[in-house]
């Protein structure tokens, strides 16, 4: 993919998911990778067939082609946000747009926030004096991950919905209506439409910002949607029938060795292969450890801190490597 453009390879949509939304005449490529992916993937990232999963890029496809979210279910650590990494960089779509999930968080939360309040005091110590109608709203209105996601582009965005299982009951349901319809309406430019009918807004892309006409944002390539869950609820029939499901399996050792070289290619191989032999036999003792648990222990092993035929060495790789639970 580094030497073609995505849209001469990609299908046009299935007809019910195609929207057209308007796309800019300056539109560009999406902004550049701030740096994320390679904490995540490393700096050597590179995915060759004996790293992929047969059906994890078969069920990546379908999405790409079908334009339907996926959900990935997995455990901790198996790399299941690492994922929308993996297809922004395969697939040059730039900087990828994280939605991360509380209990707190709201659908209106994902696709823009207008501070009211900072308008108002803005036009308090304003020198004009004129009304805070004077103000343009847009200078105080911001799109979320999700809101931005949905902009009207020629090539789509890498949109992660991180641990979804994490929200309320009622945010699933809530997504259904975005991710059918491919829109969503900001009210307070809908209001004053009629004597402003273009609006400059700001984005989450840092000091970015977008077009909004009569107040609708619909996209024009539906965005690659990647949801993470852990498995700690169930989701509703509608919300399942609307996305495409993967659950991610424990990595084998060719990709945690892969992981370990993306990451610290420049360290001593044998302490690299050693450790990774030892971690997959302690993961499936444990019923499954953390990917990450790893490079911890590898950079351990070759930082220089500490000496893995060391006294202290056992005690600190049994206190790594153990299952996740508060009871240890």
């Amino acid at each position: 993919m580094y030497d073609i453009d995505l849209t001469e390879i990609l299908p046009p949509p299935p007809p019910w998911r195609a929207y057209g939304g308007p796309v800019p005449s300056s539109d560009g490529h999406p902004p550049e990778d701030d740096g994320e992916a390679i904490r995540r993937l490393g700096s050597e990232y590179h995915l060759t067939e004996q790293h992929i999963d047969a059906h994890e890029l078969d069920m990546v496809n379908a999405s790409l082609y079908l334009r339907r979210p996926l959900l990935l279910t997995g455990k901790p650590g198996v790399g299941k946000s690492a994922l929308a990494y993996r297809i922004a960089r395969e697939l040059r779509l730039g900087r990828v747009l994280k939605w991360s999930i509380s209990t707190h968080t709201t659908l209106e939360s994902g696709l823009y926030r207008y501070d009211a309040i900072g308008r108002l005091q803005a036009a308090a110590t304003s020198q004009q004096s004129g009304p805070v109608d004077d103000l343009p709203i847009g200078d105080f209105l911001r799109l979320g991950p999700l809101g931005t996601a949905f902009l009207p582009r020629k090539l789509p965005r890498v949109l992660l919905i991180d641990e979804l299982d994490k929200s309320e009951s009622d945010l699933p349901n809530n997504l259904l209506s975005i991710f059918e319809d491919g829109e969503f309406t900001i009210d307070e430019l809908a209001r004053v439409r009629h004597s402003s009918h273009e609006m400059t807004v700001h984005t989450a892309d840092p000091n970015v910002t977008a077009t909004v006409t009569d107040g609708l944002v619909r996209c024009h390539a539906f965005p690659i949607v990647i949801m993470t869950s852990n498995g700690e609820r169930e989701f509703p029939p509608a919300f399942l029938r609307r996305a495409l499901q993967l659950e991610i399996k424990d990595p084998n050792v060719e990709q945690l060795a892969a992981m370990v070289a993306n990451h610290l290619l420049d360290q001593e191989g044998r302490h690299r292969d050693t450790l990774v032999r030892e971690f997959v036999e302690k993961s499936r003792a444990e019923g499954g450890i953390p990917a990450d648990r790893l490079l911890d222990a590898v950079y351990l092993a070759t930082s220089g801190a500490y000496k893995p035929d060391g006294v202290a060495w056992p005690r600190l790789i049994d206190s790594l490597w153990h299952r996740l639970t508060t009871g240890r």
